[in-house]
């Protein structure tokens, strides 16, 4: 018999009610050390009677929750009575502390009526919206009103726009519906946005390599573009061919993320390529910036980065959206044309545009396209992007990291052409 039958489930229910609310009791304390106790309506002690009070009133009605909500009403006019005493002895109008005492007065009720994943949840949140606090007002005082205006755009698009949408394709001459359009959109531009919100509010004052590897989530293309540019300025040398690499690395990871969304079966038969060219940008990127000295090089730090726009603009959406309706066109209209040696060869040509409404549209593609060319369309995609990013890197960079960029973009360029052969043959 194992340990959890010998021990009465009534003990392991009380055990939690006393430890949870002991915990959330210490970290008040902890969060007000300095501060007046008076001021308090009370710390460790406090809060696991409090809980054991809700506990006992629980267990003592559990089917009418009449004593519970009793309970409860004297709890909350005690702890009305001991705040509008701080305000008027203290002028001090924090809630936080008699919130938290009324949820910790419930936990019994996330214990008797929760699983155990969402009580512990439910402890977590609570421990961490108290410790943030600070980090919580630094984040607002750096959000402009347009950043809750971005927000409420990101919730109406997936949550109010998508599912009102047909999922019926537009016309016989237009093969995709204004479901999958907007879904595209929706996640290209979900996983773009958690980029820039991570860049501008979590790592603001970041180095050249984490703006890499954010920017390679954004757009590997338009950071390459950046830190090319940032480098010419800055004379960051090989920590410019490092974050560049890292970028790119990053790509594979994005479009993999996208395929595992859109369509596991793809997305598992380019696993393994994938990977290895993201762990093979790791290491070239590792190679590059191990070459740094910062005796010689300046350090490119990220003020001559500049910030990527917000990715969730309506012109950054329209332009997705025809790019994605004119890819679909195209695309049927070369599988219809040429078959799927066309849609491959196709792929190479696209690798010079933004390869993401291409590479979306096909990984919903459900004519007639088999799941070998959709994977090699997309290996192939990502192979001429690879030699887009080295040109523009090159002219937009400086001429003494040049050899070391042609180095990096050709083993990684190759090294993908031979994932594409691979595929092919396998």
């Amino acid at each position: 018999m194992s340990l959890q039958h010998l021990i009465p489930e009534e003990f392991i229910r009380f055990l939690l009610v006393v430890i949870f609310s002991l915990i959330i009791g210490l970290e008040q304390r902890r969060h007000h050390i300095t501060e007046n106790e008076a001021q308090l309506f009370g710390t460790d002690r406090t809060f696991t009677f409090i809980g054991l009070f809700g506990y006992v009133l629980f267990i003592a009605g559990p089917k009418s929750y009449l004593p519970f909500l009793t309970g409860l009403v004297i709890v909350g006019i005690l702890l009305a009575i001991q705040y509008f005493h701080k305000i008027r002895q203290y002028n001090y109008f924090g809630l936080t502390s008699s919130i938290l005492a009324l949820l910790t007065y419930c936990l019994p009720v996330m214990v008797f009526t929760q699983p155990v994943w969402l009580l512990l949840l439910f402890v977590v949140v609570i421990l961490i919206l108290t410790e943030l606090k600070g980090d919580l007002i630094s984040i607002s005082k750096k959000a402009s009103e347009e950043e809750f205006i971005t927000l409420a755009k990101f919730i109406a698009f997936a949550g109010v726009i998508l599912p009102l949408l047909p999922d019926n394709p537009i016309s016989d001459q237009i093969p995709v519906s204004p479901y999958r359009l907007w879904l595209a959109i929706v996640v290209v531009s979900g996983i773009s946005y958690i980029s820039y919100l991570l860049k501008k509010f979590v790592f603001p004052d970041s180095g050249i390599l984490l703006t890499g590897i954010l920017g390679g989530l954004y757009s590997s293309t338009t950071t390459t573009v950046i830190i090319a540019r940032g480098e010419k300025e800055g004379n960051g040398g090989d920590q410019a061919v490092s974050a560049i690499m890292m970028a790119n690395g990053m790509m594979y990871l994005r479009i993999l993320i996208l395929a595992f969304l859109f369509n596991p079966a793809i997305a598992s038969t380019l696993a393994i390529p994938f990977l290895s060219l993201f762990v093979l940008c790791g290491i070239l990127s590792k190679l590059s910036y191990r070459k740094f000295n910062p005796g010689s090089q300046p350090e490119l730090i990220d003020s001559t980065v500049e910030t990527h726009k917000n990715p969730l603009e309506f012109k950054t959406a329209l332009l997705f959206g025809m790019l994605f309706v004119l890819f679909a066109m195209i695309t049927d209209y070369v599988m219809k044309s040429y078959g799927n040696a066309g849609v491959t060869s196709l792929a190479y040509v696209v690798g010079i545009t933004d390869i993401d409404p291409f590479l979306l549209n096909l990984l919903q593609h459900k004519m007639g396209i088999t799941e070998m060319t959709i994977g090699l369309a997309v290996i192939n995609a990502t192979n001429s992007n690879n030699i887009l990013k080295m040109i523009y890197a090159l002219s937009m960079s400086s001429k003494r990291i040049s050899k070391k960029l042609i180095i990096n973009f050709s083993i990684l360029i190759i090294s993908g052409l031979a994932a594409s052969l691979l595929f092919y043959l396998a």
